[in-house]
């Protein structure tokens, strides 16, 4: 595959890294991908994409150079270790961080790009795979202005709701895990409030179609509760994933000296879920969590 000005490599391709390319592919971008499973990689192969070894066979001319991992030693993996993309950046180049991190890994990892020259685009997205695939998920951007404006190309084609939050590194991964937190406190309480309906004797569906027209309505609550009450767990989010964001929010809230009565608690029924063995499935199974208590 010929190298273009429209070239993107996209290390980690897991559920939003692999549609996150798949879109790209689709909109005629050339895209390099890398990642520990060779079947993903395989996969998007199939699609028209340039299989690498290891992230700094990645091409010196890529516009962008896309991490999505899961967390924070993945990113310093990827980036500063011994097969990772930092030997190879030039200055000028690009790096966008897609992985839910915490403020401060973003922040570190800004800083030791820019002692290389090399820019960093703050980047936590949302929406889930599907959306990722058809770019009609959402990206919370903080970066440079000039650098926003190079990469605006790139930003438009991953997403159809690209929100500028700031100029800084570090105030994506904050909004991203104020999102997050909400989210996590949301499927917490439509897993609970149906595990009840359950044991009042309602139909979960039915009641479901209920909340979905009324007060209780959430995005999260309808797209996970479906599949919980089918009984479908197979992992698109894994409970890790969430337990994992709703930690960092609840840390950031207590290092800015703010105590809020429902985001640990629902932090802890992540925690208390993966601790049950249900680590590996999808969050849906908060459902089954609560339901089995």
């Amino acid at each position: 595959m010929p190298l273009s000005p429209k070239t993107v490599s996209i290390i980690g391709i897991g559920n939003m890294g692999g549609a996150m390319a798949a879109n790209l592919l689709s909109r005629g971008w050339a895209v390099q991908v890398c990642d520990i499973d060779p079947a993903k990689v395989g996969d998007l192969q199939e699609k028209g994409a340039l299989a690498l070894a290891v992230p700094a066979q990645a091409a010196i001319n890529s516009v962008a150079f896309v991490v999505c991992v899961v967390d924070a030693a993945q990113t310093d993996a990827v980036l500063f270790g011994p097969d990772g993309l930092a030997c190879m950046l030039q200055p000028g180049h690009t790096v966008m961080l897609c992985p839910t991190i915490s403020p401060q890994d973003v922040e570190a990892v800004a800083g030791r790009l820019a002692a290389l020259g090399v820019h960093t685009v703050d980047a936590p997205m949302s929406g889930g795979p599907a959306r990722a695939r058809d770019g009609s998920m959402s990206l919370m951007v903080a970066c440079a202005p000039a650098v926003y404006e190079q990469q605006a190309g790139l930003l438009q084609a991953l997403s159809g709701k690209v929100f500028r939050i700031s100029d800084q590194p570090g105030d994506g991964a904050r909004t991203k895990l104020v999102n997050n937190l909400l989210a996590g406190i949301n499927l917490v309480g439509a897993a609970e409030v149906l595990a009840l309906a359950a044991r009042l004797g309602l139909d979960p569906g039915r009641t479901l179609d209920v909340i979905e027209q009324s007060s209780g309505q959430s995005w999260i609550g309808s797209d996970r509760m479906r599949r919980a009450i089918a009984g479908d767990y197979a992992p698109r989010a894994h409970v890790t994933l969430l337990e994992k964001d709703t930690r960092l929010a609840v840390e950031a809230a207590r290092a800015a000296g703010f105590e809020g009565p429902l985001g640990a608690r629902a932090s802890q029924v992540f925690a208390d879920a993966h601790q049950a063995g249900l680590a590996a499935l999808d969050d849906a199974a908060i459902f089954k969590y609560l339901q089995d208590r």
